[in-house]
């Protein structure tokens, strides 16, 4: 009987780990990375002391939360490297950047933001940054990237996608693969030759779904 008790503690605490990175994941994903920790737990049926024994810290199970989508994202930057076609795989790194930045607030949130107490993101965000120079170099090469495209071009892409999040989640994923569509063709040296056609059908989205028309005039807080 006693033989069996510490297997049988071991299997409660990955089931306790398992249920909060699956709360974790839904409560970022939908709220982003504002979301406070005592709704991952709550969501994850365990206190708040049990959460801390897994994570000590917001930063340690936000990196634990993102690991899939991470490890996905070094993939798409790793397979259009590899791919011999520089501008084939420029356009499917965007496409499928996007659709994991779409399917997740926080994780858009987090790949997005500095974190120098998250070594994690930070080394990834630099090994993306360095990879898509040496892809944007060879794609314009090749005579198919814009010659005046520069890195912070993706930068500048990823944040102004960032506002399709405020949509709920199916729109968004629509929107997401419509926008990526205009942002390749935009990014093309060769006119109308920069994305399959036809474009992604539209999202059904309206002014509410990107912060406007709200009281005041304006896309406010509320208390």
């Amino acid at each position: 009987m006693t033989s069996r008790l510490p297997q049988s503690v071991r299997s409660d605490v990955r089931d306790n780990r398992a249920r909060i990175l699956d709360a974790a994941r839904a409560v970022f994903g939908e709220d982003g990375l504002g979301a406070p920790v005592r709704e991952v737990a709550r969501r994850a049926g365990v206190g708040p002391a049990t959460l801390y024994r897994h994570f000590p810290t917001k930063q340690a199970l936000l990196v634990q939360t993102f690991a899939e989508q991470r490890q996905a994202c070094r993939a798409a930057v790793d397979d259009a490297l590899a791919d011999t076609d520089p501008w084939h795989g420029f356009r499917g790194m965007v496409e499928r950047i996007c659709e994991l930045h779409a399917h997740s607030r926080g994780f858009a949130d987090a790949f997005m933001t500095a974190f120098p107490e998250i070594l994690d993101f930070t080394a990834d965000q630099e090994r993306s940054l360095r990879a898509v120079t040496v892809l944007a170099r060879r794609a314009q090469e090749a005579g198919r990237l814009r010659p005046g495209f520069v890195v912070d071009d993706l930068v500048l892409m990823l944040m102004a996608h960032r506002g399709v999040q405020d949509a709920p989640l199916a729109t968004r994923l629509t929107a997401s693969r419509r926008f990526a569509a205009y942002v390749i063709e935009a990014f093309s040296a060769v006119p109308g030759a920069g994305t399959p056609s036809p474009l992604p059908p539209a999202a059904p989205l309206r002014f509410a779904h990107a912060g406007c028309g709200r009281r005041g005039g304006h896309a406010g807080t509320t208390s």
